[in-house]
């Protein structure tokens, strides 16, 4: 069997987004299926890691088309200084050009800047399509323009198509911040509703999202995202501070302010605490988050690295004392399960999550027993916890008994696309 996967992110691009397929990619011709993979020729990307080039199979055909995208145009007008965003990273304090650009992306580039590229991918890989014969098409997204190309060819040449959702359309955690008009909002529903109805397969990352999208599309899944890589059999050499890690982007929806107060609080009650706690920042982190921390007095504390290759990133897991994850507090927090958990399960060490008690994430750890979720408000919960993980560093016992996390390397969730696309369009 042969499939055509349409993905805006592949390497050299860096960060979450390019995980996902780059990993089903790499072990699809293990059970008979051949990827071929559509991507963009000129690409503008936030995060760039070219490590990551060396990870694509060789012998893998790769398509590409250029794309025009808007951000280059805003430029223009931007006194100069070149803007390159990340999807749900939205400035807290904009200019008037920037508050303005904010609004007409949200209202006119519907349902993303990458819109300019549907119209000649489909006219591409129409004419591909018909002289190359897939068993099925499919497509990731963000950013949803990549659906509008599947559903396009769809209408075009009726070809078997499924529509991979690594965050949802209108319910991802940014949606409600947008300066969206009630047109603007129909706009998306509505094409999101489209999307979800024609597509024959409909894939998503948690259960929380399937029964939100049930309702549109009963053949909905859920294959999670992964970790890739051995589970190493032997001990690392952890650092020596009680060191507290959180990996990747840090904004004002995931600053867990409440876990600060109590770092604060617990390095002027806690003997030897002071002494003890390091708090690891690796990635972007947002200004307001970074002067709440001032204000607590924790700046000192602090440790920052703006980006690490994936493969540095993996030895700062390893070796920290805890991991930590922050869900966005948005409307949506109960289905967000970020694609770094799955690097963490990997990692070995214990996990400290702020987020909903009751959400996805939180089932996960307790079904792996590889951490604890706590409420953003609960900060009675996180200093109990930050007190007992203290306690168990402090006597040499701060290790970790998870289990059937096996379930989540990439090539056994590889094994599940491969059944879903052979027992949906296998001859």
């Amino acid at each position: 069997m042969k499939v055509l996967i349409i993905t805006y992110y592949w390497p050299p691009s860096g960060g979450s987004g390019v995980q996902r397929w780059l990993k089903f990619v790499k072990y699809l011709q293990d059970f008979g299926i051949t990827p071929v993979v559509y991507t963009v020729d000129n690409p503008d990307y936030a995060i760039e890691d070219s490590s990551l080039v060396q990870e694509v199979p060789k012998g893998i055909e790769v398509l590409k088309q250029p794309i025009w995208e808007p951000y280059k145009l805003a430029n223009l007008f931007n006194k100069g200084k070149a803007t390159k965003t990340s999807a749900g990273f939205l400035a807290t304090k904009q200019s008037v050009f920037g508050k303005l650009s904010t609004y007409v992306r949200a209202n006119y580039f519907i349902p993303d800047a990458r819109m300019f590229w549907i119209k000649p991918s489909i006219q591409f890989l129409e004419k591909y399509l018909n002289d190359n014969s897939v068993d099925a098409v499919i497509t990731t997204g963000p950013p949803h323009s990549l659906h509008k190309i599947g559903l396009g060819l769809k209408k075009r040449l009726n070809v078997n198509w499924i529509a991979d959702f690594r965050d949802p359309w209108t319910e991802i955690d940014y949606f409600h911040q947008l300066p969206l008009t009630n047109k603007a909002i129909k706009k998306h529903q509505s094409q999101e509703k489209e999307v979800l109805t024609k597509a024959d397969v409909v894939l998503v990352v948690g259960p929380t999202m399937r029964m939100n999208y049930l309702k549109f599309n009963k053949n909905t899944h859920v294959i999670t995202n992964g970790y890739d890589g051995e589970i190493s059999g032997k001990s690392e050499v952890l650092d020596s501070k009680f060191s507290i890690t959180h990996i990747g982007l840090m904004n004002e929806d995931r600053n867990p302010y409440s876990l600060w107060k109590v770092l604060a609080e617990l390095t002027k009650v806690q003997m030897g605490f002071s002494d003890d706690l390091e708090i690891k920042l690796i990635g972007k982190v947002d200004p307001i988050v970074l002067k709440e921390i001032e204000i607590l007095g924790l700046t000192p504390y602090v440790k920052r690295i703006d980006y690490l290759p994936h493969s540095e990133v993996q030895k700062y897991q390893r070796t920290s004392q805890v991991l930590l994850l922050a869900v966005n507090k948005v409307p949506s927090a109960k289905g967000i399960i970020t694609g770094k958990i799955f690097e963490y399960l990997l990692a070995k060490r214990p996990i400290l999550a702020i987020g909903p008690e009751d959400g996805d994430l939180s089932i996960l750890l307790k079904e792996t027993k590889a951490g604890s979720c706590f409420d953003f408000d609960n900060p009675k919960g996180q200093k109990s916890e930050i007190i007992e993980l203290y306690q168990r560093y402090k006597n040499e016992t701060l290790i970790l008994k998870s289990k059937h996390i096996e379930r989540y390397h990439r090539k056994e969730l590889t094994r599940q696309l491969a059944a879903l696309i052979q027992t949906n369009f296998g001859k």
